[in-house]
């Protein structure tokens, strides 16, 4: 997103309730995307490039599609600045943003977005398709009349591109029946199957239309007919013959130092001549489908499997590394970015994708095995994990918890992000080691010697860990979350097959660890406190710190990353190194749980969920209270689903009034769950209003989702009709 789009977004929007003036927001729409490119389809049918993070090239940066259908006694209405050019105001240009959205759904179990337009008796029918690094957006108009005289339209494609992240200092050059965009590196192509019967090149919003009071609408026409204008400028509009009934158009962003002008070129052309109409991009699309999402919808397999496998799919590079979900905010104005990798939510991501496939055989080898290669090749060099990193490359990124990269202490750390990937690595391990190749084998054993080694120097002497930052990167103190992650971690190395004295050191900090989560037990709420807070720490953002004159004092708010305590006891009752829960913390876990999930329920006309935690006032607008998550949510669905199977282990009755509890929010998260989108999507936060909000679709609750199904299912606890009843309702 270029600042001039942000600011015409800025005046469009500000003063709204539940929107964020000057966001490129995904909340409705699908995503098309391989191999890194991630292209949005808009449910009105723009298409907007967000693989920066995945691949390091921008694309297309806006567009708008038309329909152009004139009677030849009426000449088409022209601006005279240039005769033969559609302007945005011409009367005889129909764009496709003001039909009417019939549907919009994938293609089968495919990547393939397909849009149905519809204006009176007339529909036209888009198909987006991502194959590698290029992208296809075809339209049928076999449902469109031709004009009184018999006339065919003429589809009218406005795109933009912002090569290298620019807007300005572009140039263009001109071969035949495509165009390429370039500043230095990257150079983007535009083509079509049919040609163009006209191409022109059109300027950003002027200084003066910044400075206005007015959104603008694009495209702009040509304004002074200066000379120059029309090559120096990342904006096109073509006019495109629609033949046979149909029209495609091809883009393909590059980067020059890989990819040659004759290759790029080559391959545009040979695109745009093997998809030219409808059949051959259904075809396409099949063929290109994944193993994965093949394997995924067999009939053994849940319907969630499907929509969540493809969402991690689309938010992964070709490292396997995954950004958190589509950058919306890339000028930090309301957040600190969502296009990178967390190690916390992608190692939560690895370790749930593990435990899915050990349910399903969902063919995911190659993806534990993607994600553990980069995880060994991005350990720092105390054994930690970097706040967060590139996706494409897994260089470090900018982030505000870098402590341990710095020279001074370690409070900017969150400590959690080493614990989650560790408990996936010693996982991976135990469970698939026969699977992975003998390089890779000893990678992760040198890795977690190196992580062990890391999680016990910030490991304080009562047995949970030092202060750091927390899973909302919003207040430090010793967290609940922190403390669970390495319970987590110590519990999968101790039985991982890792050297003896690693198993045995393991071991001891897993025990010293379960001993020390009684310390953060609030009798008069009944729950686990969110965080030890220490007075001596530098202030967060968070400011309802309870007894901040103790030496210490617990903050005994209602907070869902608490829920992460469950699935860490389990890990630690499963282990065959440590002790078994005893029935005291069973109790208290299931006050824990129980206390946690009644008083973080919101629910309202419109939307029923969990909240983040009390007093979360982040992105809220002018709701006045907190706003429900869809994380949380998920999370409240699983830890409940791990509580009632750690219950059943144990031939505690209680087991099936979690599980109930489990089944009704995993139907809020569901497909047409009320925390759902009309995709399919679940974004990270909700307004009361049910207005969705943030990234989306956002990764981490994907995998939950998918896992607490799986969790359940493996439990025989999962009863499918039941949450796809209380969804529906």
């Amino acid at each position: 997103m270029q600042l001039r789009d942000a600011l015409n977004d800025y005046k469009r929007h500000r003063g709204e309730a539940a929107r964020f003036p000057g966001e490129r927001r995904t909340t409705r729409g699908l995503f098309a995307g391989d191999a890194g490119r991630l292209v949005h389809v808009d449910s009105d049918g723009r298409v907007r490039d967000f693989g920066y993070p995945l691949s390091g090239l921008n694309g297309i940066e806006r567009s708008r599609f038309g329909l152009c259908v004139a009677d030849s006694s009426e000449p088409v209405e022209t601006s005279d600045a240039d005769p033969g050019e559609a302007d945005s105001d011409d009367p005889h240009v129909t764009w496709l943003d003001d039909w009417e959205t019939v549907e919009q759904s994938y293609h089968a179990d495919t990547a393939m977005v397909v849009t149905r337009h519809r204006a009176g008796d007339g529909e036209v029918v888009q198909y987006d398709l991502t194959l590698d690094d290029a992208h296809l957006t075809h339209f049928d108009c076999d449902g469109l009349t031709a004009g009184d005289d018999g006339t065919k339209p003429t589809l009218i494609a406005y795109v933009g591109f912002a090569p290298d992240r620019q807007e300005t200092q572009l140039g263009q050059l001109r071969h035949d029946d495509a165009c390429e965009v370039f500043h230095a590196d990257e150079h983007d192509f535009f083509g079509s199957a049919t040609g163009f019967a006209d191409l022109q090149g059109r300027v950003p919003i002027r200084f003066e239309e910044v400075l206005g009071p007015d959104a603008v609408d694009l495209p702009r026409p040509l304004t002074e007919g200066r000379y120059e204008e029309g090559r120096l400028s990342g904006d096109l509009v073509g006019e495109v013959p629609v033949e046979s009934g149909g029209a495609t158009l091809v883009t393909l962003p590059t980067d020059a130092t890989e990819t040659g002008r004759e290759a790029a070129l080559g391959r545009l052309t040979a695109l745009a001549d093997a998809h030219h109409d409808t059949d051959a991009l259904v075809t396409a699309a099949e063929n290109a489908r994944s193993d994965v999402l093949r394997r995924a919808s067999e009939d053994d397999v849940p319907d969630t499997a499907v929509p969540d496998l493809r969402v991690v799919s689309l938010l992964s590079a070709e490292t396997g590394l995954r950004i958190a979900g589509p950058d919306f905010d890339p000028f930090y104005v309301y957040s600190g970015g969502y296009g990178y990798t967390w190690f916390r939510d992608d190692g939560e991501i690895s370790r749930f994708l593990l435990s899915a496939d050990a349910t399903y055989d969902l063919a995911l080898a190659d993806w534990h095995a993607r994600s553990a290669r980069m995880y060994c090749r991005t350990q720092c060099a105390d054994g930690s994990w970097p706040h967060r990193v590139w996706a494409r490359d897994g260089r470090l990124a900018p982030g505000w918890a870098h402590g341990r990269l710095e020279a001074g202490d370690d409070v900017d750390y969150q400590a959690d992000q080493t614990g989650s990937v560790v408990g996936f690595l010693a996982e991976l391990l135990a469970e698939r080691g026969d699977d992975l190749d003998a390089d890779l084998d000893g990678e992760i054993r040198e890795t977690l010697a190196d992580a062990l080694a890391g999680l016990d120097e910030t490991l304080a002497e009562d047995g949970r860990p030092i202060t750091c930052q927390n899973a909302w990167e919003n207040m430090t103190g010793r967290f609940a979350h922190t403390t669970a992650t390495f319970l987590d971690a110590y519990a999968r190395l101790a039985d991982a097959p890792v050297s003896g004295a690693a198993r045995e050191q393991a071991t001891e900090s897993a025990e010293s660890v379960y001993d020390a989560v009684d310390d953060l037990w609030v009798p008069e709420r009944g729950v686990f406190a969110l965080r030890e807070h220490d007075p001596e720490a530098p202030p967060d953002q968070d400011h309802a710190t309870a007894g901040a004159d103790d030496e210490s004092a617990l903050d005994d708010r209602l907070d869902s990353s608490t829920l992460a305590l469950v699935g860490a006891h389990r890990a630690y009752d499963e282990s065959d190194a440590t002790r078994s829960v005893d029935s005291e913390r069973l109790d208290r876990l299931v006050s824990h749980v129980e206390t946690t999930i009644e008083g973080l329920h919101r629910e309202t006309p419109e939307i029923e969920g969990l909240i983040r935690f009390e007093g979360d006032d982040w992105r809220t607008r002018t709701q006045g209270r907190e706003k429900v998550w869809t994380v949380s949510t998920a999370w409240g669905a699983n830890a409940a689903a791990e509580l009632a199977g750690l219950l059943a282990e144990h031939d505690d009755p209680r087991a099936e009034r979690f599980a109930e509890r489990a089944r009704h929010l995993l139907s809020l998260v569901s497909v047409g769950g009320a925390l759902s989108t009309a995709g399919g999507y679940l974004p990270e936060q909700f307004f009361d209003d049910g207005t969705p909000d943030s990234a989306t679709p956002l990764g981490w609750p994907h995998a939950l989702r998918l896992a607490t199904v799986a969790r359940l299912d493996a439990d025989g606890l999962l009863d499918v009709d039941s949450v796809e009843a209380l969804a529906d309702d």
